[in-house]
């Protein structure tokens, strides 16, 4: 996953963002917004992710906190352990602590979505193909 915005602590509660090369990945672009790293009083980690059609993020979990995922623009096919949900733009999903996630962009424009943890130091661990 991406650092988000690299090497820039905030010293004022307001972040600055722009479509940074950093944060491209093979299967799209994730930007933190919020999270320990900018903030040093944060109590969450929130930011953008896109994921670019007919690609796949890394199936992956997250050991210390839940995630909300607010989809903006798009559709997407979102694993939660075995189950898959169809999202489409306006959608939310809930992924529990611990289940390996992923979601594939079923459509045929850039997946936009918000995500939110309630936790400024989200971890993940990356799962092995078939493996959870």
């Amino acid at each position: 996953m991406s650092a988000g915005n690299p090497g820039v602590r905030q010293s004022t509660p307001v972040v600055e963002t722009e479509h940074v090369p950093e944060n491209e990945l093979p299967w799209g672009y994730m930007q933190w917004l919020c999270n320990r790293a900018l903030f040093d009083d944060a109590q969450q980690t929130f930011g953008y992710v896109e994921i670019n059609p007919g690609a796949k993020n890394t199936r992956h979990l997250h050991p210390n906190s839940d995630e909300v995922l607010y989809l903006l623009q798009g559709e997407l096919d979102h694993s939660i352990g075995a189950e898959i949900y169809h999202l489409t733009t306006g959608m939310a999903i809930h992924i529990p602590e611990g289940i390996a996630h992923d979601a594939v962009n079923t459509g045929t424009t850039v997946a936009r979505m918000l995500v939110a943890y309630p936790t400024a130091d989200r971890q993940v661990v990356l799962c092995e193909e078939g493996k959870e």
